[in-house]
């Protein structure tokens, strides 16, 4: 049975730091490129970043990129994604997911809709004072 279990969401006050885990079980984690999404109140998910299965390249949504790092450990079957200076608008839900790194030619990740075949149920993000 596939599972991505994310964990390590809480409330953070602006500035502040969480690292995000997602543990992987069920599919051969290291066959998969694995990413972070996330779902603010009353909006729709959007990409976060996204690390390959091949040789660990690291790709981001332009607006975070400096902020957030992405990371995996194959040995442990768990993605990481460490988040710094937070801020309130970083209040979401985040997602851990299974499938594949879209890129573009600028080296930025981006969701097409399609590519993802496994998803965890989220972790709260709160980044309030």
């Amino acid at each position: 049975q596939v599972q991505l279990v994310e964990s390590g969401g809480g409330l953070v006050q602006p500035g502040g730091s969480l690292r995000l885990s997602c543990a992987a079980s069920g599919f051969p984690l290291d066959d998969y490129a694995m990413a972070w999404f996330r779902q603010a109140p009353g909006k729709e998910r959007e990409a976060v970043s996204c690390i390959s299965n091949t040789d660990g390249t690291t790709s981001y949504v332009d607006s975070l990129k400096g902020r957030f790092t992405i990371a995996r450990d194959n040995a442990k079957n768990t993605v990481y994604l460490q988040m710094n200076d937070l801020k309130p608008e970083d209040t979401a839900v985040y997602y851990c997911a299974a499938g594949f790194c879209h890129v573009d030619h600028f080296g930025r990740y981006y969701y097409p809709g399609y590519g993802i075949d496994y998803w965890g149920k989220g972790t709260p993000v709160t980044v309030s004072s």
